[in-house]
């Protein structure tokens, strides 16, 4: 934290209590109203003048109100709390107006510059156009009532807008016909002008953007024609392999139970007894043989030995 430019702060502030350095602000007035000039924080006035471009206008002294010129002149006058107020105002009260605020003891208070201008209100604007060469030259004017009056004048048409400030008189050249729309303004007021403008020749906006739309809607809508086409024609094709599946299922279901009877899934206390029982043999009746022969037992001879020649 720097010390020193604290210090230096309160030193300033005890040496010169509630003061305030001047102050510069701007206010537009219309010709015939009333305007209000008024002192920013000054809070309660004991003594304070009013200037006009260095010319005194009026005081107020210890609730004591002293002109400096004739009310016819000023039409002004000024409130407790030091607020000037000046009625029908006309363009020559327009400059650099000053108060200045003081204290009981003579010490200045606040000191404050206010630029007031005054303005007539803007007239109406007039539109005019003329067709050169496949083009149209469009022109925004303003009737002037003094030489140093000047308007900000707005073009406005359908490819978009042209601005210049502190003129009298706008000027436009395009190749597309339309609607076109001039505003004119000043601080205090606004006036306005439409117009549409049709040249022969030229290719019309509205028309240009309608064609475009409606080409642009309809590939819109074959391509979407086409997708459903073609989605409805997958879903037929799934459909159908569902169904041939399904029916090759249904087959192979009904060939398995034909082949292989299903046991029931909970037999009952009777077919487990009859599964248990064994299984009655079938008897065979045995036919009586007759007696096989007896094999004939031959006689050995005894086998001499041979004799040694």
């Amino acid at each position: 934290m720097n010390f020193r430019r604290i210090f230096l702060v309160k030193c300033l502030l005890v040496l010169f209590p509630g003061v305030k350095c001047s102050v510069t602000k701007r206010i537009y007035m219309a010709v015939n109203e009333s305007a209000l000039l008024s002192v920013t924080g000054a809070g309660g006035i004991y003594d304070a003048t009013w200037q006009r471009d260095q010319k005194r206008l009026l005081q107020i002294k210890d609730n004591i109100v002293k002109y400096y010129v004739t009310r016819d002149q000023c039409r002004c006058t000024v409130f407790l709390n030091g607020t000037l107020q000046i009625e029908r105002v006309v363009k020559e009260d327009s400059g650099k107006y000053t108060v200045t605020v003081y204290h009981p003891d003579g010490k200045l208070k606040v000191e404050e510059d206010t630029m007031f201008i005054v303005q007539e209100p803007v007239p109406v604007p007039v539109i005019s156009a003329e067709c050169i060469n496949k083009t149209v030259s469009v022109k925004c004017q303003v009737q002037q009532k003094s030489k140093d009056e000047t308007f900000i004048i707005e073009l406005t048409y359908d490819k978009g807008k042209k601005t210049q400030k502190n003129a009298t008189k706008l000027e436009l050249q395009t190749r597309y016909s339309g609607t076109f729309r001039c505003t004119v303004r000043n601080e205090v007021s606004k006036k306005t002008a439409e117009k549409v403008i049709k040249c022969s020749g030229l290719p019309d906006l509205y028309l240009i953007l309608s064609i475009t739309g409606g080409t642009i809607f309809f590939v819109i809508f074959i391509i979407l024609l086409i997708y459903c086409i073609r989605k409805k024609k997958a879903e037929r094709l799934e459909d159908n392999d569902e169904e041939r599946m399904a029916q090759v299922c249904q087959m192979d279901s009904e060939m398995a139970v034909r082949e292989l009877p299903r046991p029931p899934c909970n037999p009952t206390m009777k077919q487990l007894r009859v599964q248990q029982r064994p299984l009655p043999q079938p008897q065979v009746q045995q036919q009586a043989l007759p007696p096989r022969p007896r094999p004939r037992t031959q006689q050995q001879t005894p086998n001499h030995p041979r004799e040694r020649p």
